[in-house]
Parts: structure tokens; C-alpha cells; sequence
């Protein structure tokens, strides 16, 4: 009718002509009645013109009608409509509004898949084949961890296997993600198992919830940095994702017992909690979650927590199904502590135990875990300042199931505790490891009668300044079978030590470390690769500057499974590469020679022949190399990483 009163001769509506003098006459006003006929029907217009009281029309340009003139709930329903599958992601591709609202689209909202409306069914064959049973793995970092590209995650994998594992690490402060983003995770993706979000101030409860909600097959939770995070997200978590196998928690200063209390009670699954750096959890929470989950919980690990003696005695008592267990940096756990915890008798399945930094571990402790835990294997004890030989000594005599020991700044362990541990455990010893105990001396001593190991295969001793060449060849008498030998760092261990390691030895070397050994020679590196080249996989000469051509050439002709060698820092010239690529190295992928000053561009022909078998080449700090020989190299030799 509209149409009728702004009309004023114009053909395009009635080719006849004027139908009314004075179209703005107050009759027109008039019903005309169904039953006038002037002219034939018209299409009915699309447009509409505005018009005011005064029946005066506004002068304004007329506008095409938009689908985004449709607000969010008609949209809403249109889009749901659609079938999972590319026909989404292309509509997600319009702007920004329709792939929000596409991302908030629950699976329950979703009107295909056979549902009808009307008349007609909603679905697409083309997307029959696609799954959803969490196949997909995104990362987002730093400015890419933002709302929108979560939502576009959330629409895009939702066809495509489905989203099973989603890290997300950091985000700008001032654009970046927030709970619409997790929302849109939570309601596209249900099949997320493993969520990951670190270092992420911008979240808060009520997107973790949301994640809970919508993600029930969630199996592994890791929450690192969220201070806004608290117990109300793990409560969630507990009540509605049965499935929660692994949980770690790091430096969340909201999350406390409750919620820890919440998760031993209910989730039925759980086999590793992980909780560091988080100052609401003290020993209601551990006791709570320990004695809950005590008949399927294996792995546990506490850090940085104010826990007490009572919570260590909880995990003794309780952690009948634990086999790996983590004690790191607890001030308030005495000796006490670990005593009642050893006597508990409930860690008789522990396979792996480590503890670091705890003042509270002496050799009173040490000893009542080695007898509560006769099944250990793999014992490693860092910065525990009041243990000594005595309580080493008592540890290896009661657990005669270990396999391997690593000690890391213990320094009140010495020589005598080193080979206690060999009289005691030599007969199930694979692997022994020292780093940095300042308390072993390089003094002559009258060893007791000690069999030499027959399962012994792996000895690293790193940065021992006191260790030395007697030592060394009193382990070589004990340990006849070693594969793998790493002596970093031992500057008072020379040739005189480690030959007889090497003559003692009666199997062959894989994997020989003497990084920063200053006095080993060319000698020790001909024994090596006459006697053992024919297995020798792994040589690392690092730092060894007395090392000269004479080992390059005979590893040139002994070495034909040799894959890494490096040779930083040692008095490697031209001379030395040149042997080395006319050699049996088929199968050498790593060659390091940083610091090498006197290889210089006389090597490219050397190169480009180790380059048909070298993934990664190492010439850093070789100033007789050219850049102009570097770009040769890089242009030659484009299959491997060249660093320079």
C-alpha cells in the first residue's frame, strides 16, 4: 500500500498513466476494499520507504535488505541448521560475527545428522565420512592464542576428526584469549582429551567450567601460571569429566585442598597428579587426595609446597598402587618425614623414586625408604646437603632391587659411598650417575673384594672436580661390560686413568662423552677406535685440545657405524676433514667442529662429500671459513642444517 501512496506517475509501476490527480488526497486513506481492480497485481516490493506523520517522504537513498540485518538469534538458528562440515567452515569464513556464532553452537543444538525441518532433512552426504573422535592437535602461542582463532579451532576441526589435544601457551594481555574463547572450545569440540594452558592471566573459573560442561572425555589437564584459576575449576572437573586420568597443576595460588579433595573423591581414573609452586595446597589436600585415590593412583609428584611430615606419612601409607614418585624442594618435611614414610609399608609397588632439595632427607630417612621400598629400581638424589656414605651405604644394603642411582650436589658423598654402592648392588647395578659431588677425592684405596658387575653398562660422572685417574681405573676393574662412558668436565683425568678403563672393558662402546677432559690425548682416542670402532655410534671429543689429525685419521678407518662426532674446540686442521671424508663413515649424520680455527675453505670439497650422508653441520666460531665458503656450503649442502 506503501507503494500505492508514494506513487506519482512514474511507468514503472502502471504503464496507464496517473491513477489519481492529487495522490496525497485524505480519501487515499480509505480502505479501497477487495474488491477494486484497477490494475493487475505487482510483484510485492522488497523495499521499504520510510514515511512520516506529515505524510512527507524523507528524501533518502533507498537501501538493499542484508542478511546481517538479522540479529544474532535469527542468525543463530539459520547457522545451526547447517551441516557439520565444510558448508560451515565456509560460513565461518564470512566475518568475524558469524564464526562466533557458529563456534557457540553446542552439539546438541545442531539441526543435521537426519533431524528434520519441516518437511525436509537437514544433512549432508558429503560429510557422512567425517568423525569426531578427537584426532586433531593444536598449538597457540604468545599473540596467536586469541578468541577468534579458539573459535575457529572450534568450527574448523569439528568435521575433521575432531580437536583431541589443545596447548595453549601465553597470550597478549591486551587482545588476548578470554572465557568466549574457551566457551567456544567447550561447545565445539567434545572430543578434547588432553587441554594444556600455560602462563595465561586473562582466564578465569568460568571458562574452565565451561571446558568441564561441554568436554566430558577430557583425560589430562595441565594448568600452569593461571592465577585466576581456583578450587571451583577442579570441582567442576571432578564432577563432570570421569575420565580425568592426569592432572598437573603449577604455580595456581587459588587452587587449594578443596578442589584437590574434589578430584581424589571423584574421579575414579586418576593415575599422576602433578602439583608445584601452589601455595593454597597444604597437607589437607594431599592427605585427602592420596587417601581417595589410593588404589589407582601410580605417579605423584609434590614441589614447592608448605607440606608437612604429615602428608609424606600419608603417601607411605596410602600409595599402595604408586611407582613413581617426585619429593622436590619441601622445607617443612623433616627427617621425621621421610622416616614415617618409609615405615608405612605402603609403597612396596615403587619403581622410581626422586627427591631434591629437601633439607629434611638424612641418613636416618634415606635408610627407612630403602627398606619400606624393596622393589625400587631408579633412585636419584640431588642437593640433599646432610646425606652422607652411611646412609648411601645402608639405602643400597636394603634395596637390592636398584638399577640405577644418579647423585647430583651430594656433597658429603665421597669415594668410600662410591664403591660401597658397587659391593652391595653390583649385581643388579646398570647405571650410575655423578654430577657435580664435590666430596669424591682421587685417593689410592684398599678395596674389600668386590665382584665386577656383569649387568653394569652406563657410567657418567660430570663436573667431579676431585675425580681422577685412580678412580677411574678402580670403576674399570668393576665394571667389565660398559657400553656408554661420559666424563665431562674431569680436567685431572688423563690417559694413564682411562686406558685402563678401556683395557678392562670387555664389550663394545657405543657412546663415548670426554667433553672438556683438557689432558686426554690422541692415545685415548686410537685405543678407542682400534679396540671399539666397530660399534662406537656417539664420540664426543668437546673441548679436548690436545686432540690433533692423527685421531681423525684413524677414526676415518675404524668407524664405519659412527653417527655424531664432535670435535669442538680440538686442534683440527684441513688436513684432518680431508681424511675424515675419505673415510668409511656411511653412516655419520652429525659432524661438529665449532671453534675449530684452523679448518678453513681448503675443507669444501670435504664437505660437499660428508654432505651425501650429513644431516647437521656444526662450524660455528671457524673463523678461516669464509662467508663466501659458507654460502657454498649452504647451497651445496641444502639437505643439511648448517650452523655458522
Amino acid at each position: 500500500m506503501s507503494q500505492v501512496f508514494s506513487f506519482s506517475g512514474n511507468d514503472d509501476f502502471y504503464p496507464g498513466g496517473r491513477i489519481y490527480p492529487n495522490p496525497k488526497e485524505p480519501c487515499l486513506f480509505l480502505s479501497l476494499g477487495r474488491s477494486v481492480d484497477y490494475f493487475p497485481l505487482q510483484k510485492r516490493s522488497r523495499f521499504s520507504v520510510p514515511f512520516d506523520i506529515n505524510r512527507e517522504w524523507f528524501d533518502e537513498p533507498k537501501q538493499k535488505a542484508s542478511i546481517e540485518s538479522l540479529p544474532d538469534e535469527c542468525l543463530f538458528e539459520i547457522l545451526r541448521r547447517l551441516p557439520v562440515g565444510q558448508d560451515r567452515s565456509v560460513c565461518a569464513s564470512v566475518s568475524k560475527r558469524w564464526l562466533m556464532l557458529l563456534s557457540s553452537i553446542c552439539e546438541n543444538e545442531n539441526c543435521n545428522n537426519g533431524s528434520t525441518i519441516g518437511d525436509n532433512v537437514v544433512g549432508d552426504d558429503d560429510d557422512e565420512g567425517f568423525s569426531n573422535e578427537g584426532y586433531l592437535s593444536r598449538s597457540l602461542e604468545g599473540m596467536k592464542a586469541t578468541d577468534v582463532r579458539l573459535a575457529a579451532i572450534a568450527v574448523g576441526t569439528a568435521s575433521r576428526g575432531g580437536l583431541g589435544k589443545l596447548t595453549i601457551r601465553g597470550c597478549n594481555s591486551d587482545r588476548g584469549m578470554t572465557n568466549v574463547g574457551l566457551k567456544a572450545i567447550a561447545h565445539g569440540c567434545p572430543s578434547l582429551k588432553v587441554f594444556s594452558v600455560f602462563d595465561v592471566a586473562t582466564i578465569d573459573d568460568e571458562g574452565l567450567i565451561e571446558i568441564a560442561s561441554g568436554c566430558h572425555k577430557l583425560e589430562k589437564l595441565d594448568l600452569c601460571k593461571c592465577p585466576n584459576i581456583s578450587d571451583k575449576t577442579l570441582i567442576a572437573i571432578s564432577k563432570k569429566c570421569p575420565n580425568l586420568a592426569e592432572l598437573s597443576i603449577e604455580s595456581c595460588p587459588n587452587i587449594g585442598n578443596e578442589g584437590l579433595q574434589a578430584i581424589g573423591k571423584l574421579c575414579s581414573n586418576l593415575r599422576s597428579v602433578s602439583i608445584k609452586g601452589c601455595s593454597g595446597v597444604g597437607d589437607q589436600g594431599v592427605c585427602g587426595l592420596m587417601s581417595s585415590a589410593s588404589y589407582v593412583l601410580s605417579k605423584v609428584k609434590l614441589e614447592s609446597l608448605m607440606v608437612s611430615d604429615l602428608s609424606l606419612a600419608t603417601i607411605g601409607h596410602y600409595g599402595f598402587q604408586v611407582t613413581n614418585l617426585v619429593l622436590s624442594d619441601l622445607p617443612n618435611v623433616s627427617e621425621k618425614g621421610f622416616w614415617v614414610m618409609g615405615n608405612g609399608r605402603g609403597l612396596q609397588k615403587l619403581n622410581s623414586i626422586t627427591i631434591e632439595c629437601c633439607q629434611g632427607l638424612t641418613d636416618t630417612g634415606i635408610e627407612a625408604i630403602g627398606k619400606g621400598c624393596p622393589n625400587v629400581k631408579n633412585f636419584q638424589l640431588r642437593k640433599c646437603a646432610y646425606l652422607s656414605d652411611k646412609g648411601l651405604v645402608s639405602l643400597t644394603r636394603a634395596a637390592l632391587s636398584i638399577e640405577s642411582l644418579k647423585l647430583h650436589e651430594c656433597h658429603r658423598i665421597t669415594q668410600i659411598g662410591l664403591f660401597g654402592v658397587f659391593f652391595h648392588c653390583a649385581a643388579k647395578l646398570k647405571v650410575l650417575t655423578l654430577i657435580s659431588c664435590y666430596g669424591i677425592k682421587d685417593l689410592e684405596m684398599d678395596l674389600p673384594a668386590i665382584s665386577p658387575s656383569e649387568s653394569f653398562w652406563s657410567l657418567t660422572i660430570r663436573d667431579c672436580p676431585g675425580f681422577g685417574d685412580a678412580n677411574l681405573a678402580l670403576l674399570g676393574k668393576l665394571c667389565p661390560r660398559l657400553k656408554h662412558v661420559e666424563l665431562s668436565g674431569l680436567q685431572r683425568v688423563t690417559d694413564v686413568g682411562f686406558l685402563p678403563l678401556l683395557e678392562c672393558s670387555e664389550t663394545g662402546l657405543t657412546t663415548v662423552n670426554l667433553r672438556g677432559c683438557l689432558n686426554v690425548t690422541d692415545r685415548v682416542v686410537l685405543s678407542i677406535v682400534n679396540s671399539y670402532g666397530w660399534t662406537l655410534q656417539v664420540l664426543c671429543l668437546d673441548g679436548c685440545t690436545r686432540v690433533t689429525d692423527a685421531s681423525m685419521m684413524a677414526i676415518a678407518g675404524n668407524c664405519p657405524v659412527l653417527s655424531d662426532l664432535d670435535v669442538s674446540k680440538c686442534a683440527i686442521t684441513d688436513t684432518g676433514i680431508v681424511a675424515l671424508a675419505s673415510g668409511k663413515q656411511f653412516n655419520l649424520e652429525i659432524l661438529s667442529l665449532a671453534g675449530c680455527i684452523s679448518v678453513s675453505d681448503n675443507s669444501m670439497a670435504a664437505f660437499k662429500k660428508l654432505g651425501q650422508s650429513l644431516a647437521g653441520l656444526n662450524i660455528k666460531r671457524c673463523s678461516a671459513i669464509s662467508s663466501r665458503g659458507v654460502s657454498k656450503l649452504q647451497e651445496h649442502l641444502w639437505t643439511c642444517d648448517i650452523l655458522n
